[in-house]
């Protein structure tokens, strides 16, 4: 399977970007001195979108209140390789990240560790040939032990919404994206699983059928809420709901607790005259994150922001002060879990 164009990273119901717009939201910082590594952010220059995320951007936003100490980044095509073999062209993108990484490891850029952990592509259907892949990327973030986390291989699509990249259906069942999957554990590698809400007992299928091998599922599993999904919000809840369940029943899966921001999740928030308050976000959110807590324990949930595809919704700042009112009343142990702990388990960081 080819790797996406460029164009593709934006899904076309993703709202843009509008600064003046976010300026608008104005809250005091909650508990400014609570420690948060947020394990999902992106990197990306993209001339024909005129958009532009790089460290200078994501400085901007991890600098506007909230104590990050660390950051995990995850793929998004961006920065491959323009020549040599097909396979090997996505560590062109951990090559990139791991300079960012060694710019903010030099302490000129404050004291957040961004990139500490990198979570690349590799392309699963090369099957047991993806083994040569994966050993470049290691070795492209310091070697074992080093920055390089795992993969992401998006198999987000459904008929009527659409898919997140090139991506056929039923790939997480696929005999030879199986061979290459398997290749992951062995080599201490974890699987960072972008779908949508009714591929969610597929990923179950997948994690019983390989218990070593860590899985994140990102943005709480997508709970669609546009096309088909439009105006069912409490039907998908409730189907949503139930897959959640079956799959925390699988020791080696985790979940990121983000993502809503994203257009096709419904929400709206971009739709509004002024960006959201934290209490707004909060109360739309909750559902979804309790419903993950109470079945998975906070020690498998990790909060992450998903910038700056969420930012067409909300300012970084509000979105953690939305995750703090959620956490409000939870234990020391429990929100250490939620904000820093569970993905520093989890990456290894």
């Amino acid at each position: 399977m080819s790797s996406p164009s460029a164009p593709a990273l934006r899904h076309r119901m993703d709202p843009p970007i509008r600064q003046e717009w976010l300026a608008q939201w104005q809250e005091e910082i909650i508990e400014p001195e609570l420690p948060i590594v947020d394990p999902h952010h992106h990197l990306w220059d993209v001339p024909d979108w005129d958009t532009r995320y790089l460290l200078d951007e994501l400085l901007a936003d991890l600098n506007t209140g909230h104590t990050i100490t660390a950051t995990v980044f995850l793929q998004c095509w961006s920065m491959h390789r323009a020549g040599g073999p097909e396979a090997m062209q996505p560590v062109g993108e951990t090559e990139f990240v791991n300079g960012i990484a060694a710019m903010s490891a030099s302490g000129n850029y404050g004291p957040t560790r961004v990139c500490a952990g990198i979570v690349g592509f590799a392309d699963l259907l090369l099957g047991a040939h993806v083994q040569e892949v994966l050993e470049a990327h290691i070795q492209a973030a310091g070697g074992p032990g080093g920055r390089f986390k795992g993969i992401r291989h998006a198999v987000a699509w459904d008929a009527e919404v659409g898919a997140s990249a090139q991506v056929q259906p039923g790939l997480l069942g696929d005999p030879t994206f199986r061979e290459g999957f398997s290749r992951l554990a062995p080599l201490g590698l974890s699987f960072d699983a972008w779908l949508y809400h009714p591929q969610l007992d597929e990923l179950t299928a997948l994690a019983r059928a390989y218990p070593d091998t860590p899985i994140v599922l990102n943005h709480i599993g997508a709970p669609l809420g546009v096309g088909p999904y439009a105006g069912r919000r409490d039907e998908v809840f409730q189907t949503w709901a139930q897959s959640i369940r079956e799959l925390a029943t699988c020791q080696n899966v985790h979940v990121k607790l983000g993502g809503m921001g994203m257009g096709r999740y419904g929400n709206g928030f971009h739709e509004l005259p002024r960006p959201p308050s934290s209490e707004a976000l909060a109360a739309a959110c909750q559902p979804y994150v309790d419903t993950c807590v109470e079945a998975f324990g906070s020690a498998r949930c990790m909060f992450e922001s998903n910038f700056p595809v969420d930012k067409g919704a909300y300012p970084y700042a509000a979105y953690w002060n939305a995750c703090k009112r959620l956490a409000q009343g939870a234990s020391a142990s429990v929100k250490a879990d939620l904000f820093r702990d569970t993905a520093t388990r989890f990456y290894r960081l």
